[in-house]
């Protein structure tokens, strides 16, 4: 028998606790064992469930129990989850979250931990929720050198985009509907801002390069400043606007990581992924491109990952899966010069000048102009981005706005 205790019952974690007792025949045969549900930490009383005997609002119920194999935190955040993972990895339990903070910002040391207690510390919801990809780039392409990843790793912020596109909607009014439909929180700062997808790339990076990427190395921007005017002209230009999250692995051995709302042709795939469904590509350099594509979020998805990280773990009891990376540094990440096509929108009141500015300096770009309103919209040539900036600020120092391509 494999005991587990699950930290927090809320939405995932209490779609941890009915997955794992809703289909205990087909898991147990799985595992070729009984996995049993021993313990749920939560400062809440719910009554009436079918495991509601199991609670308790004491931590230490679950770390002193020494029957507990299996801690799943879906608690979120930094702390107390931090502090209680920590202590149940140093009691030699193993570990499965969902907290993708917790992994960006302390996964290294808490990996480091597991390998010395030889127990696991496992987390693929914490990228992509329902959507298999930590173990696919540790396992399926464990044979390729990746060089970059990069996707839609925020539904919330998906699901505004599109509808500005689909209902001609502003920025304002789209995020309203995200509210109401529960897709964005009630402070949507950490989706809107980016910091959500961040944390996404920053444990993908990991991954894919081995080194340690930390949150505030990351360059990051997120979508507030997308106009459904930006959408339009993308559109026009043959291009989707979504926030992206991507890293990339340097010739010198650095890394450059990036979020940002960016322009992706028609012609990817992931200008097609919609509403609150994210995907991420993945190129290495035996099977190029795979994308893996699914829903980002929600109760059953994530708990589904959440769970089958609890089964791989009951498997592993005794041996170590090997998801690891080393510590970063602050040099390991680091923007280069690279060439690049840049979108640029600028309103003027000198608009045949600016014009012909553009068309002088820009020869091959796309350009959309409208004379009435003072705007031009248009598509740099490929060149090295501080060329491209350069070119730029001779045009116009103000007023302006700047978005990449992938």
């Amino acid at each position: 028998m494999v005991n587990v205790a699950i930290m927090g019952h809320g939405t995932v974690g209490s779609g941890v606790a009915e997955l794992i007792i809703k289909n205990s025949n087909h898991i147990n045969r799985e595992i070729k064992t009984e996995l049993r549900l021993k313990h749920i930490l939560d400062l809440r009383k719910f009554e009436g469930l079918s495991y509601s005997d199991r609670f308790t609002d004491d931590f230490n119920v679950i770390l002193n129990d020494k029957e507990v194999d299996i801690v799943v935190e879906t608690m979120g955040g930094l702390h107390p989850a931090y502090d209680f993972v920590k202590a149940c990895l140093l009691a030699g339990k193993s570990v499965v979250t969902s907290n993708k903070e917790l992994v960006a910002e302390k996964g290294v040391e808490l990996i480091k931990i597991a390998e010395e207690k030889n127990v696991n510390f496992l987390f693929e919801a914490s990228v992509g929720g329902g959507i298999p990809v930590i173990r696919p780039i540790c396992q399926c392409l464990a044979a390729n050198e990746i060089s970059e990843i990069k996707g839609i790793l925020n539904g919330t912020t998906n699901f505004i985009l599109n509808k500005m596109v689909t209902e001609n909607m502003d920025f304002s009014d789209a995020l309203k509907i995200a509210q109401d439909k529960g897709y964005a929180e009630k402070d949507p700062t950490a989706d809107i801002e980016g910091h959500d997808a961040c944390r996404k790339i920053c444990i993908l990076a990991a991954l894919a390069f081995g080194k340690h990427v930390y949150p505030e190395q990351v360059k990051c921007e997120g979508v507030t400043g997308v106009s459904l005017t930006d959408i339009e002209y993308a559109n026009t230009l043959g291009y989707a606007i979504k926030l992206i999250g991507k890293a990339k692995k340097n010739s010198d051995g650095t890394v450059s990581v990036s979020v940002a709302p960016m322009l992706v042709s028609h012609e990817h795939l992931l200008s097609g992924v919609n509403g609150v469904f994210n995907a991420i590509s993945v190129i290495g350099d035996a099977v190029d491109e795979v994308i893996f594509y699914g829903r980002g979020a929600g109760k059953m998805p994530t708990a589904s990952a959440v769970v089958a990280d609890v089964m791989d773990a009951a498997k592993h009891l005794k041996a170590r899966k090997y998801i690891s990376w080393e510590e970063g540094s602050d040099s390991y990440v680091a923007e280069k010069d690279e060439p690049t096509v840049l979108y640029v929108y600028i309103k003027t009141c000198d608009f045949k000048k600016t014009s012909a500015d553009i068309e002088n300096l820009f020869p091959n770009s796309l350009l959309i102009k409208n004379e009435h309103s003072g705007e031009i919209a248009f598509l740099t040539g490929r060149e090295p981005e501080s060329s491209l900036n350069e070119k730029i600020d001779k045009i116009f120092a103000d007023n302006k706005k700047i978005l990449h391509t992938i």
